[in-house]
This record gives C-alpha cells, structure tokens and sequence, in this order.
C-alpha cells in the first residue's frame, strides 16, 4: 500500500468516527441549524481529516475544526478568518500555493507542510474536553509515524502543544508562549498563538508575528 493511500485510509476512519458523543451531536446539529450567510450550503459535518504534503518536513497542529469553517467546508482551516490568517503566512513562507483557503476544491496545495488538528470535530464553543483530545489521541499518533520526514511542529495554541506533549511523552512539560521552540529528541516543536480571531481581532497575535513562527518553523526544517 503506498503512503497516499494509507493517509486515505486514515482519513476514511477519522470521516467515519463516533467516539465521542458530545461532539458528534454538537458537529451534526451545526450542520442542520446553519449560519444565515451559509444558510444554502450543504454542511460537512463530520470529523476531519490532515491535509497537505504527505512527505512534509513540517506539521502544523491546530485545536479543532471550527464550526463554520471546517465543519462546513469539509477541509481543516478552510472557509473561516483561522484559515485565511493560516494559509497567507503559510504562502509567505513558500508552504501554500495561494494564500486563501476557501472550499475543498479551489485548488489549494501545501509544499512541505502538513495541517491537523489535536480534535477532529468541531467543539461547542471552540473548547474540546481532555478526554476528548484523548479518544483522538491515536489519529496524531499515526499521522506522525507516516509523516517519516517531519522534524518541525507548529503548535497553534497551548491546548495543541499539551497534546503534542502527550505524544512524545515530553514531561516535564513545557510552559507555552509565543514563539517558543521546544527541543526534542526527534522534532523542534514551535509555539504560537492560534490565529482565532480572538487572538487576531485583540491584535495579541499581528501578521508580523505570524509570520515570523513560519520563518523560524522553515529554517529549523533544514
């Protein structure tokens, strides 16, 4: 079986998981009571699944879909203000061939990255539990051990580096801030504010420093 079609089938198990029941209703009822401006779209409203290249040298790790986002457009930071702010600074740095994610099929490619999630459903108000992190614990496992030639993960958020740190058994553990770089044995692992707009709109996360983790995250690859 070769990689891609082993990521499909990652990818197949993860669109078909019901692990956790918070979540799966939460996910579904979104994708019924839409939001007006979406209010003619048909919803994705299942978990989802990685995206990019899968021969990466680095791996850009979220919190969650969002619920008008992801949730919607099927594709992880797609159609919602995360996932422009994402993918400019990810096409500033040579990784996205445009700098906007809009739907599945507009034509985005990544070149030397790949984009996740620690939770594969979208949240009640964007706040996964630990044991939900946990039951998708086993979905990062994987995609890591495919992803052979990652030697950098972005972290976007405290919430994704715990799960990082979860994964590689990284005790203690560190504490998060922007910028950070967290030495292990195997990858360097690059803190940053997630681009919520919570962090954005607040102006505590600027394009400027955005853009610098990706700057940081390409130089430490080689």
């Amino acid at each position: 079986m070769t990689l891609a079609r082993d990521f499909e089938k990652l990818a197949g198990e993860i669109t078909a998981c019901r692990k956790c029941g918070r979540l799966v209703k939460w996910r579904e009822k979104v994708a019924v009571q839409k939001r007006a401006s979406y209010a003619t779209e048909t919803y994705w409203g299942k978990p989802i699944a990685g995206f990019g290249d899968v021969r990466a040298k680095i791996l850009v790790l979220g919190l969650a879909p969002g619920a008008h986002g992801a949730n919607r457009t099927g594709r992880i930071f797609t159609g919602d203000r995360s996932g422009d702010w994402l993918f400019r600074a990810m096409h500033k740095a040579g990784l996205a061939s445009q700098p906007e994610s809009i739907s599945r099929d507009d034509g985005l490619t990544l070149k030397n990255a790949w984009v996740a999630t620690a939770v594969r459903c979208a949240p009640p108000d964007n706040k996964p539990t630990p044991r939900e992190r946990k039951n998708c614990a086993s979905y990062l496992t994987r995609e890591l051990a495919m992803l052979s030639n990652v030697k950098v993960i972005v972290c976007l958020g405290g919430f994704s580096l715990t799960a990082v740190c979860d994964e590689l058994d990284i005790r203690p553990r560190p504490k998060f801030g922007h910028g950070v770089v967290v030495d292990h044995e195997r990858y360097k692992i690059v803190c940053s504010y997630h681009p919520s707009q919570q962090n954005t709109f607040t102006g505590r996360l600027t394009e400027k420093m955005f853009d610098k983790v990706f700057a940081t995250a390409v130089r430490l690859q080689s």
